[in-house]
């Protein structure tokens, strides 16, 4: 199941697209809730159950260097969600699905259709994700 999640890396930031999940899934507005808050917890989760010697991060970074290398290899459509700057939102960064190829990322990827509750989520996530952005801009400006 391949299920891509927009924003960023942190609590409400983090926004699931069961939408556009792979396969389809056809999931009622209560277990999407659910799932969601499920997956804003979860590398939280993971991190407590292992009482703080191991993450959810490591795997998802083991993924995400997989495709990289796919995509420096010449492997063709290699898509995966990655934190980047782009103009998908009014935000300088977010994450969302791009194309990466020889030279990274070749095209940052827009949102598709988003279901009525995704996109109230997106809007809510925006003010906290613009504010872990200023902040990570001022530490790298330091």
């Amino acid at each position: 199941v391949n299920v891509p999640v927009v924003g960023g890396h942190a609590g409400i930031t983090i926004l699931p697209l069961f939408s556009q999940a792979t396969p389809k899934a056809n999931l009622a507005e209560g277990d999407i809730k659910v799932l969601t808050k499920r997956t804003q917890v979860g590398g939280t989760e993971v991190v407590e159950a292992k009482a703080g010697k191991g993450s959810a991060t490591l795997y998802a970074g083991a993924i995400f260097a997989d495709a990289c290398l796919k995509g420096l290899n010449g492997v063709p459509d290699v898509v995966e969600c990655s934190f980047v700057q782009s103009t998908v939102t009014e935000l300088p960064f977010f994450a969302s699905k791009v194309r990466l190829r020889k030279n990274g990322v070749e095209e940052v990827l827009g949102l598709s259709s988003l279901s009525e509750y995704e996109k109230n989520g997106l809007e809510s996530l925006k003010p906290e994700l613009k504010a872990s952005i200023d902040k990570g801009i001022n530490f790298a400006n330091q």
